[in-house]
């Protein structure tokens, strides 16, 4: 295996998932020609996953949103900035409604100790979140997805429809321009539009990493949408999109 070909191994499992664009900008001296050749031997080597639109890690599951544990140890400076912006945007005394996955716990994490009213549909936020002493906490029933630690299935997104709340943040596992933000799991997409569904503010906690991604399950367009909090690397002709469709960017 070429050299070339090992680091675009590493890029992608270190990544998790990643866009052809996101490749071409990693290797700007190589054509698109090669890459798509790259992608090809590598997939049927088995050492990555080729789908549309960029490559994915084999460690990422199909029919998950992935493995948290791998998950909370990728894009670690990405994850805590957004965190950082998302803080901001909660006011005291409100009621929260707060997705699961690795850049929700990071934010979770950043969550000061102060009065807010808190559901949340993933295990290690509420683990995060049961240390403050002014939250009040709920976790929704359902179901365990043992490589997410998160709940999900019909008695979940049933108790998510008897709820109202402020806001709600949600993290996605992919975003394509024109279409809308995505997920691996069918029961995972339900549950995100049922969230949606409660809320009268929706966040979206997306790095510029998830940008092109493709998965399966669609769970929201960006008329669906308030605000997505990002690093600082999203395209401008990507942030000028989401502002011209009345989404705020952060």
């Amino acid at each position: 295996m070429k050299e070339r070909q090992k680091k675009m191994v590493k890029l992608i499992n270190d990544s998790g998932a990643i866009s052809f664009s996101q490749l071409k900008i990693a290797f700007p001296n190589v054509s698109d020609m090669t890459i798509r050749n790259d992608l090809k031997a590598l997939d049927e080597l088995k050492l990555i996953v080729r789908v549309h639109g960029g490559a994915k890690s084999v460690d990422r599951i199909i029919g998950t949103d992935d493995v948290i544990n791998k998950r909370l140890i990728r894009n670690v400076e990405k994850k805590n900035e957004i965190a950082n912006k998302a803080v901001k945007l909660l006011d005291k005394g409100t009621s929260v409604f707060l997705d699961s996955g690795s850049t929700l716990t990071s934010f979770a994490q950043k969550i000061p100790d102060q009065s807010h009213l808190i559901f949340t549909s993933g295990m290690p936020c509420a683990m995060e979140l049961a240390k403050l002493q002014e939250v009040h906490l709920f976790i929704i029933g359902g179901k365990i997805n043992k490589l997410s630690m998160s709940v999900y299935g019909s008695n979940s997104c049933d108790r998510i429809k008897e709820l109202n709340y402020d806001i709600a943040f949600l993290g996605t596992t992919g975003f394509i321009k024109g279409i809308g933000f995505n997920c691996g799991s069918d029961e995972e997409a339900s549950l995100k539009r049922s969230i949606i569904s409660r809320a009268d503010k929706v966040v979206i906690l997306m790095d510029s990493t998830k940008v092109d991604i493709s998965n399966p399950f669609n769970f929201a367009s960006v008329y669906d949408i308030d605000i997505v909090v990002s690093d600082n690397k999203l395209e401008e002709t990507l942030v000028k999109y989401f502002q011209n469709n009345n989404v705020e960017v952060r």
